[in-house]
């Protein structure tokens, strides 16, 4: 410890030393984690010596409940399509590791199971392709990364939006400062460029049916633009009307019924609809879709013709 943190208290020093926990949830890590030399716990307000070191001991890890199944929309010899729901990691992370689709896929296909092609947000619901053979899993990957493969999202945003159609075209980079999973709009030419197109497919008092197609694929890059043009995507705990505010309560309480009515739902309302692409055997242009999931349904309020959802394809 720094000597210009002696004699601040213990749950003060924590907090300044992880930014985005609040005062009540840096008690709480003292009171769990924090320990003396000798083993023996301490007290939040505990006054620091210079040069003494701070013991946090990370009690045994239990990975967060997720749901732990996926559809399968398509299957063929070298391609397998995979309806995920919101919640379910993609990949293992530092929270994540036998509750991903990735682990999930190996259960169920064993040690040569499908390889995952692309990426969706762990809140994202919908299409996600995976080959099953290598030569497939390189195809697809290189068609991904080459922006071969034209992507459809669906979307409910905040507020009704006056236009049809558009095109929304904002460059975009990480956050000077803050949170650094966070992406800003940039100005000035800086940043990368970033576009997206969108259609409107549905209106209703105070909500939008948004259909989305990214020509860019920057991380966050539907959540930052919908939040630029003063629509941001209904439960976006990082870009709605209170900023990062929501995700800092919701590290801090978990999901709570005043936080739920703050977000407008659970999770932020986006799921991944349609891809285009080229089949990787045969070489024919093929069109998948995952059917709008059920939370966003009731959500909407109403019935959606699948003619409107069709219509995304001309976004």
């Amino acid at each position: 410890m720094a000597p210009e943190h002696a004699g601040q208290r213990l749950d003060r020093f924590i907090q300044h030393r992880i930014p985005r926990l609040s005062r009540t949830r840096a008690q709480e890590v003292v009171r769990a984690c924090a320990y003396r030399a000798d083993g023996t716990r301490r007290r939040a307000s505990e006054r620091l010596r210079a040069g003494e070191t701070v013991l946090l001991v990370r009690p045994p890890f239990e990975e967060p409940h997720v749901p732990l199944y996926f559809d399968v929309l398509h299957e063929d010899e070298a391609i397998l399509a995979l309806d995920k729901p919101a919640g379910l990691p993609v990949h293992p992370s530092a929270t994540y590791h036998k509750n991903t689709l990735t682990y999930l896929l190996r259960q169920r296909f064993g040690a040569q199971s499908p390889q995952i092609a692309h990426r969706l947000d762990r809140e994202t619901s919908g299409l996600l392709l995976c080959g099953k053979t290598l030569d497939a899993e390189r195809a697809l990957k290189n068609d991904f990364e080459n922006r071969q493969v034209q992507k459809r999202y669906l979307a409910i945003v905040r507020g009704v939006m006056p236009d049809d159609a558009g095109r929304i075209e904002l460059s975009m980079d990480r956050v000077k400062e803050g949170l650094h999973i966070l992406m800003e709009v940039t100005a000035n030419g800086e940043g990368y460029p970033s576009v997206t197109r969108y259609r409107v497919l549905a209106r209703r008092d105070g909500a939008t049916l948004v259909a989305l197609a990214p020509e860019s694929g920057r991380q966050h890059q539907l959540r930052v633009h919908l939040a630029a043009l003063g629509f941001p995507i209904v439960g976006d705990k990082l870009y709605g009307p209170e900023g990062v505010q929501t995700f800092l309560d919701y590290i801090d309480t978990g999901m709570t019924d005043s936080l739920r009515e703050r977000l407008g739902h659970d999770r932020q309302a986006l799921h991944a609809y349609q891809l285009d692409f080229t089949h990787p055997a045969t070489g024919e242009p093929t069109t998948l879709t995952a059917p709008l999931s059920d939370d966003l349904v009731t959500l909407w309020g109403r019935p959606i013709p699948e003619a409107t959802l069709r219509s995304s394809a001309a976004c």
